[in-house]
């Protein structure tokens, strides 16, 4: 049986990461693959005492050792963190450093050939920041060291739960966290034909058809130039571009309304020029169960939509339902792409 191996980071371990993991995992105990978690244990053990949970892992030495083994639940704990103080539901610089150093070693378990796949753990942007890496958050810093350059990927998020069958949005983002008096000036012909390609991808791998539909940048999507001529200028252009590749695209589509029929099943995924447009009615419909996917990168990366919730650490209050969802979502994109013996 071809086993494939797939690596979780813990993330900030003062936040829900360890929960995450501890709680999805007492209730799934038999892996379908191997797992290799990526972090410090004690984060995991003290959680796993907390809920009395029936979990538990096998430690590797070296991250490789992990493709010789068969399909269970692994941790690497990197030696840096050994010892550590995580203190739960506390936003702390220590919290940072360890998901900073997680994610360089999940780079070089991709990079090696040890992982299929990544799945992430949320973290703290300004304490991974405190703890010395100069990245606003995992996407950046995954383009980077995996050689890939922030502007060649697309941040897509999309709904996904495998038990529903009814359509779900799904939404890549032309800009990502900029300001908003920023957004007009980096919403190019370039980025908005790289992010259809990329996005187009990414609905044949999911097996899904039709249009991928794109909003305008305008009210009205610009109304013919009478509001702002972005649309014009930029976005007619990019959509001509992409349908000369053969790309199925359609729009501008005002944002007020591309939603509406997306929601419907109209069109597999929507590119929308920036954050909010795009994330506001994605979170209205799957808060709980939306997945972050890293597009454009080498290697399938999923991650939970939402942050390290200090303030839900230890509460039992936080839905595990975005995490699962990450994880099956990253089990289907290593299984469509065939991953490693």
């Amino acid at each position: 049986m071809n086993v494939k191996t797939l690596c979780i980071t813990i993330g900030d371990p003062c936040g829900l990461g360890p929960e995450l993991v501890v709680r999805h995992f007492m209730d799934e105990p038999e892996s379908m693959e191997r797992i290799l978690l990526i972090g410090p244990g004690a984060a995991l053990d003290r959680v796993s005492a907390r809920l009395d949970a029936d979990f538990s892992y096998e430690v590797v030495e070296v991250p490789g050792d992990v493709r010789s083994r068969d399909a269970g639940l692994y941790l690497y704990e990197p030696p840096q963190l050994a010892g550590g103080d995580f203190p739960e539901g506390v936003a702390c610089t220590e919290g940072g450093r360890a998901a900073g150093v997680s994610l360089d070693v999940a780079v070089d378990v991709l990079k090696g050939g040890i992982a299929d796949g990544l799945v992430t753990c949320p973290l703290n942007k300004a304490m991974l920041q405190s703890a010395g890496f100069n990245f606003p958050g995992h996407t950046e810093f995954l383009a980077e060291k995996l050689g890939v350059g922030a502007d060649k990927v697309c941040m897509h998020l999309c709904g996904h739960d495998p038990e529903d069958d009814a359509p779900k949005l799904r939404v890549s983002l032309v800009t990502t966290h900029p300001a908003l008096r920023e957004v007009p000036g980096l919403v190019t012909q370039e980025r908005i034909l790289h992010c259809l390609r990329l996005t187009a991808d990414f609905v044949r791998t999911l097996g899904l058809s039709g249009p991928v539909g794109v909003c305008g940048l305008n009210p009205h999507a610009g109304e013919s130039g009478k509001i702002g001529d972005e649309e014009t200028r930029i976005v007619i252009p990019a959509l001509e571009a992409a349908k000369a590749e053969g790309l199925d695209v359609v729009g501008p589509i005002p944002g007020d309304t591309i939603f509406h029929f997306a929601a419907k099943g109209d069109y597999p995924a929507v590119l929308a020029m920036y954050h909010d447009q795009g994330l506001a009615p994605l979170k209205l419909l799957h808060f709980s169960q939306a997945v972050n996917v890293t597009l454009g990168l080498p290697y399938p990366r999923t991650s939970p939509d939402h942050g390290t919730g200090y303030d839900l650490v230890g509460t039992g209050k936080a839905s595990i339902k975005s995490f699962q969802a990450a994880l099956d979502m990253a089990r289907a994109l290593v299984s469509s792409k065939g991953g490693q013996a």
